[in-house]
């Protein structure tokens, strides 16, 4: 049987959840400064809040000069213990025939949707990275020339609180904004991932989500775009 997973999938997968814990990561960290010391396999942040990472993986980085992404497995000058995820993204990569993960070197011009822009580019692999492995938290830096460095952090004050109403209807919202390739499973995924509630109106393939204190309505268009949000926060209505 042919294998239909794409990285279009597993961006989708990866969207609303991503977008809520980058939230969350924001209200952590407040103004910030980051340092990184990957020999000394240490990453931290000054500022408002201090904090050292527990753990952090080096992805990759996004040259403007060659135009092109560089995964961190391919640069053996590394320490390992900081790229082992990144070779375990390309060995799904090879698993499931997605070359973009297991290529060592994708050039800008194979991701149409990140338009060049290196953060972006960045960000595509992050985002799915945080999809394959259920590191959530990620953090893109400026290294010299452009050139941006991505990574998976880990700290426990990095990990989500319980679903919380205004948050999950402020994901639901904020969302509409991300590139979507499939709106439903983008959704879907994110309800599953996050413990929520879940269901599909058989009158119309509406999404209702639910958990206390709050339920969530989203209807689509003919197109499978999302048409609509409406959410209750203990007897409120906000649309």
């Amino acid at each position: 049987m042919q294998n239909t997973l794409t990285l279009a999938n597993i961006l989708d997968d990866a969207a609303f959840l991503s977008l809520e814990h980058q939230l969350h990561l924001e209200d952590v960290l407040g103004a910030h400064n980051w340092s990184v010391d990957l020999q000394e396999q240490r990453f931290g942040f000054d500022g408002e809040r201090p904090i050292q990472c527990t753990r952090f993986h080096l992805l990759g980085s996004a040259a403007p000069g060659p135009g092109s992404w560089l995964w961190a497995w391919a640069n053996s000058s590394i320490p390992e213990p900081v790229t082992e995820l990144s070779a375990s993204l390309r060995d799904f990569g090879a698993k499931y025939g997605i070359a973009e993960l297991a290529d060592a070197e994708i050039p800008f011009g194979r991701l149409p949707g990140a338009q060049g822009d290196p953060n972006l580019v960045a960000s595509v692999f992050l985002e799915a990275a945080k999809a394959i492995t259920g590191n959530w938290t990620s953090y893109t830096g400026d290294i010299g020339g452009g050139t941006r460095a991505a990574f998976l952090i880990e700290h426990p004050d990095f990990r989500l609180p319980a679903p919380e109403p205004a948050r999950v209807m402020r994901v639901l919202q904020q969302g509409l904004a991300l590139r979507l390739h499939d709106h439903r499973r983008a959704l879907w995924s994110y309800a599953q991932r996050r413990g929520l509630s879940a269901a599909v109106a058989p009158e119309d393939g509406s999404f209702h989500f639910s958990f206390p204190g709050f339920t969530a309505t989203v209807g689509f268009d003919e197109l499978n775009r999302i048409s609509g949000i409406k959410g209750t926060m203990q007897g409120q209505q906000q649309d």
